[in-house]
């Protein structure tokens, strides 16, 4: 029985020897992704459930961040290697330096940052909101889109009450009437419409603002660990193939990793669009994000920075997948 159990230790160790030679270099050190906890970030968790990350030869450790703003905080305190957040950090980071850059999007959503609002259960006009208590995490592309539904609807975001509060603290809020609605997004979207039950209105969904959930690193990692990055990059690209090719299988790996029913895992599928790309739209909303943050004050500067563009990495992605970049220079 000893040897039995000897032989067997051995083969394991061989196992893993033989693993970490077919990895090589890339093995060494591992990436830290910090990884914002929502159906925006499907690829990535496609990409570790089928194993692609380990198929490309690159160590990849997952860190679960509440919302993309912790995760980029994580990035830029040193803790994480690459985080996933909404475009609209980097387009703010911009303004202090050049340090951040996005080397991807993930995903494109119009639709999965929503306004849910005390409204006996029916439609609630937009101007009913004048003088509501809308609570939204403050400084994300949530209050981005909470302005701009506003503009939309030809309300100034003055005239509500605007309560900042962590993205885990809306919907208790709502529950004890602390706030009247909530801007934010999914999956925190559907359990504050759940908290509410029969007195929820979803209010109308104008298509005001689209982000673009992004792949972000450290320009300097770009520049010393771009191999890691390539494989990266090629695990995502293969989990976006299983994503199209096997989305009944992507919706329960969704499900699993976020606890959610499978209605609101089919929701993802009407609200995101599932491809790794670098395109113009992704410049377009960085420009008009650059003006709001200077016209409401969110930053220091008078004018917004010069070349956004520079605050994209192109050359990754096109190395990897070349059509997906779509980007006027």
């Amino acid at each position: 029985m000893a040897a039995a159990g000897a032989g067997i230790l051995l083969r394991r160790a061989l196992a893993l020897l033989a693993l970490a030679c077919a990895w090589g270099p890339a093995a060494a050190h591992e990436l830290r992704l910090a990884v914002s906890h929502g159906p925006v970030s499907l690829p990535v968790y496609v990409a570790e459930a089928q194993g692609h990350f380990a198929a490309e030869g690159v160590a990849v450790r997952l860190l679960e961040c509440a919302s993309g703003r912790q995760c980029f905080e994580r990035l830029a305190q040193g803790q994480a290697d690459l985080a996933t957040a909404a475009e609209l950090l980097v387009t703010l980071d911009r303004f202090r330096g050049d340090e951040r850059v996005i080397v991807a999007t993930l995903s494109q959503s119009a639709r999965q940052i929503k306004l849910v609002a005390r409204g006996a259960g029916g439609v609630l006009a937009p101007e009913r909101l004048r003088g509501l208590r809308i609570g939204t995490a403050a400084g994300t592309s949530a209050q981005y889109f909470l302005d701009s539904w506003l503009l939309y609807h030809g309300l100034d975001p003055r005239g509500i009450d605007p309560v900042a509060l962590p993205p885990d603290q809306l919907v208790g809020a709502l529950q004890r009437r602390e706030i009247d609605a909530v801007a934010i997004w999914e999956p925190i979207a559907s359990a504050a419409r759940a908290a509410l039950g029969a007195d929820a209105a979803v209010l109308p969904h104008a298509r005001v603002y689209t982000q673009h959930f992004s792949l972000i690193a450290n320009r300097r990692l770009v520049a010393e660990r771009e191999p890691e990055l390539l494989a990266l990059l090629r695990a995502l690209a293969r989990a976006e193939r299983f994503i199209a090719e096997r989305p009944a299988d992507a919706r329960r790996i969704l499900q699993q990793r976020l606890g959610i029913d499978a209605a609101l895992a089919a929701a993802a599928w009407d609200e995101h669009d599932f491809r790794l790309r670098i395109d113009q739209s992704l410049i377009t909303t960085m420009d008009s994000q650059a003006r709001w943050a200077v016209r409401e004050g969110l930053v220091e500067a008078r004018r917004p920075p010069a070349r956004l563009l520079q605050a994209i990495e192109v050359e990754p992605l096109r190395k990897v997948a070349p059509g997906a970049v779509d980007l006027l220079q």
